[in-house]
């Protein structure tokens, strides 16, 4: 079963994670088949970029979030987006939509 979930990356007490698909048994930094956003928590406001197409694509075929990327997503409102393609929507119109949100949203962030 594939999840998308988050993989740590950075230095020691300065957390970047990626968000990515991958198996449920693989280990949290272990293997995975597609990096689909990144997720900085130390800005602020939080930054958070995603491939909304790929997320699409691998939750109609299945993918489950994690807690942790559920709660990311509705943050960034691709959840909402998702519904909508499920009932038909254009990718296209809702990539832009989104590309939209995320002009709107980023603020210049700082790190803390």
């Amino acid at each position: 079963m594939v999840r998308l979930r988050l993989r740590r990356i950075g230095l020691k007490n300065q957390p970047t994670y990626r968000i990515v698909a991958a198996e449920k048994e693989a280990p949290r930094d272990g293997r995975f088949l597609e990096i689909v956003g990144v997720y900085n928590p130390r800005t602020n406001p939080a930054t958070i970029k995603l491939q909304e197409e790929r997320i699409y694509i691998w939750m109609k075929n299945g993918a489950q979030p994690s807690d942790s990327v559920m709660q990311i997503l509705k943050a960034a409102g691709t959840l909402e987006r998702f519904e909508r393609f499920k009932k038909g929507e254009a990718v296209e119109t809702l990539v832009k939509e989104a590309a939209e949100a995320e002009v709107k949203r980023g603020a210049p962030a700082k790190t803390n």
